[in-house]
């Protein structure tokens, strides 16, 4: 037999409260935001004054950024690939200057008498 107990299935906090036990919310004001995908973002923001509204917002379906203006969204960041150090060196330094570099290092290697010499 099922007892009758009157507490089963609530939780802490749950009742007929409602707002006068918690308080008021704060005033809010909803922004919409549009990404290149035409998703719309609606994150709202407390009226009080002391917070700006940014001027974009990450899309929480595609993580594009988005922005208020529905007819021209922010574009997609351009992601550049890794590049190793190597790389690097390579778009400063040409072929022979690499060479030439390489050179006056094996010199003063064989001056010191490191690494043997031809």
């Amino acid at each position: 037999m099922v007892g009758n107990n009157a507490i089963r299935g609530s939780r802490v906090g749950s009742g007929p409260m409602g707002e006068s036990e918690r308080g008021d919310a704060a005033p809010r004001t909803v922004v919409s935001y549009w990404c290149a995908r035409g998703h719309e973002t609606r994150p709202s923001f407390a009226r009080d004054g002391e917070v700006d509204v940014p001027e974009t917002w990450d899309c929480p379906r595609c993580g594009l950024p988005a922005g208020t203006d529905r007819e021209n969204p922010p574009q997609a960041p351009r992601n550049e690939p890794y590049k190793t150090h190597l790389a690097y060196v390579k778009e400063r330094r040409s072929d022979q200057d690499g060479a030439t570099l390489l050179e006056e290092a094996l010199r003063a290697m064989r001056e010191r008498g490191v690494g043997g010499g031809s």
